[in-house]
Formats: C-alpha cells, sequence, structure tokens
C-alpha cells in the first residue's frame, strides 16, 4: 500500500495522509498509522456521526505499538471528505456505511493481512451496511445504540428533545446543512444526514422501524463477524437497553455485551465521547488482547 503525504516519524510509528475512494468512487480522506517495525494486522477506525478523524488521533498512535496498522479517516461531506460548501450537497447518512467504511475496509485488505474494526457509535452500526463485513476479522465498538430519546436518563432525554425540536430546525433551515460546529458538538453535517439522523432517532428500534428501509433487517443478520459492544454505564446515548436495541439486529453475529464503568480505568467519567480521549489507554489495552486473541487463533 503506498504511502503518500508523509506527516510525521516518531520512535515507534509513522503517519501519512492518503487518498482512497469510496466503493463508489466518492474520494474520501485519511490518514495511516504505520508501525515502524513488522504489521500483524489492520484497523480501520470507523468514526461517530460529524467526529472528525483527527480526534481519534491518540487510539491509532497508541495501538501501532503492538503491531496494528490503523486508517482514521472523514466520511463524505465531513471533515477532510466534505466539499467545499455542504449546501446543496446530496447524499444518504446511510452511505457512510455502504459506500465509506466499505471502501476503507477495501483499501486496508489490499495486503493481505487481517483487517479489525474499532467503531465508535455510528461506526458500530456501519458494518451491517457493508457489502463486504466478511472481510472483517472482527468489531470492537462504543457506544452504539439506537438513538432514541427513550432509553436515556431524564435530564439527557429533555436535552436531545430540545435540541432535536426547537435548536436545530431553525438552524438548518437557514443555512442548508447542520452547522454542527457552532455548538461546538462536532463537524458541520450535510442537510440529508440531519433529515434521517433526526427521524430515525424518533423510533426505539432506529432505521429498523422505518418502512422505506426494511431491507435492512435481512442486510444485518447476514453479518457473522464477532462484535464486542462496549457501553459505558454513564454513557447516556448509549446505555445496555439503548444498544440492545440495535445490536440485536446483527442476529448471526457472534455478539458480547460489555458493560464498563469509569472508575474501572481510572477514569473520573467516560460519557459517550471518552473512550477515544486521553487516559482511556487501559480500554485500548481491552481492544488488543481481544483483537490478539483473534490474530493468534487465525494464524495458528
Amino acid at each position: 500500500m503506498p504511502h503518500q503525504k508523509q506527516k510525521l516519524q516518531s520512535s515507534h510509528f509513522s503517519v501519512s495522509s492518503h487518498a482512497f475512494p469510496a466503493i463508489d468512487g466518492y474520494p474520501l480522506k485519511g490518514t495511516l498509522y504505520t508501525p515502524e517495525h513488522d504489521i500483524k494486522a489492520n484497523i480501520v477506525l470507523s468514526s461517530a456521526t460529524g467526529v472528525p478523524q483527527e480526534f481519534y488521533r491518540r487510539f491509532a498512535e497508541y495501538m501501532t505499538q503492538f503491531g496494528y496498522q490503523v486508517l482514521t479517516f472523514d466520511y463524505r461531506g465531513v471533515g477532510q471528505s466534505a466539499p467545499a460548501s455542504l449546501k446543496g450537497f446530496k447524499m444518504s447518512y446511510l452511505d457512510w456505511g455502504a459506500l465509506d467504511l466499505a471502501g476503507a475496509i477495501d483499501y486496508l485488505a489490499q495486503d493481505q493481512l487481517p483487517v479489525f474494526m474499532v467503531g465508535h457509535s455510528y461506526g458500530g452500526q456501519a458494518l451491517g451496511l457493508t457489502p463486504n463485513h466478511h472481510k472483517v476479522t472482527a468489531m470492537y465498538c462504543f457506544g452504539t445504540g439506537a438513538g432514541w430519546h427513550g432509553y436515556m436518563p431524564f435530564k439527557e432525554k429533555v436535552k436531545v428533545q430540545v435540541i432535536w425540536n426547537i435548536l436545530f430546525p431553525p438552524m438548518v433551515a437557514l443555512k442548508g446543512y447542520l452547522p454542527w460546529s457552532k455548538l461546538k458538538m462536532g463537524a458541520d453535517l450535510p442537510i440529508d444526514v440531519y433529515k434521517q439522523w433526526r427521524k430515525w432517532c424518533k423510533n426505539p428500534t432506529y432505521f429498523f422501524a422505518d418502512p422505506e428501509q426494511q431491507l435492512l433487517i435481512e442486510k444485518y443478520a447476514q453479518v457473522k463477524t464477532p462484535i464486542y459492544a462496549v457501553s459505558a454505564l454513564d454513557d447516556d446515548w448509549a446505555l445496555p437497553n439503548s444498544r440492545h436495541a440495535f445490536m440485536q439486529h446483527y442476529a448471526q453475529a457472534p455478539m458480547q455485551f460489555i458493560n464498563i464503568f469509569a472508575s474501572d480505568y481510572g477514569l473520573k467519567q467516560i460519557g459517550h465521547m471518552g473512550y477515544f480521549r486521553k487516559g482511556s489507554e487501559k480500554i485500548w489495552d481491552d481492544i488488543d488482547r481481544t483483537f490478539n486473541q483473534h490474530f493468534v487463533k487465525q494464524n495458528g
């Protein structure tokens, strides 16, 4: 896999910018974190909604010490993969998994090494959308749930309803996209992502209840990749009931549900974003141990 622009060299890894196509040809921008010595496997990091790839830099750097080459990337319409203006930019929220993540998996699979996946929130949903999920040896995901406010604690439930029903609509009407960055909540989002996300979050089973998306039930049931689905018990957006409401649709995938407390990892709080913040290295150690078991099993 040819490296493109070299950006950083450390004692045990290098970092390079990469451009690669989604499976429909849309140009995506990613960053590859490559161990200095032998690469034993690849990891593709599938981001949360509106979270630019730079957020996952510390995690990617950390995992190189175990021999993993890590690819972070921005979905179309986000960060480095966004057009000059989001106004008028057309896409489906499902494209991020069905086309973009699928392209990232194919890009990593070229070197014939095992491909593992780490998903954050939407990132854990995205595997079931891909046509090439069979190329992923195992997935570890964090904070993946159905998004319905009814699964959230009362305070968060009220906050989310205010955001969806009072705050966002006039912002989107004015701009023609969701200017999420103005609230310091993430990258700006295409209007179609906003509309579909808002629609699906109104239902306890998310897009599986959408009459227009019934084929997704069968599609997710085809996934047989082992999945490790983690919920921090202070993650108000993806508590275990929300996680189960979504993850149950990976009907044939060997599934382990893992609940964690911040105190177990020496942290004061994890929430929805803390899985990948500085200080979460002990959580990342769990990923290495799990993936290494699959690597050993696969390679004798």
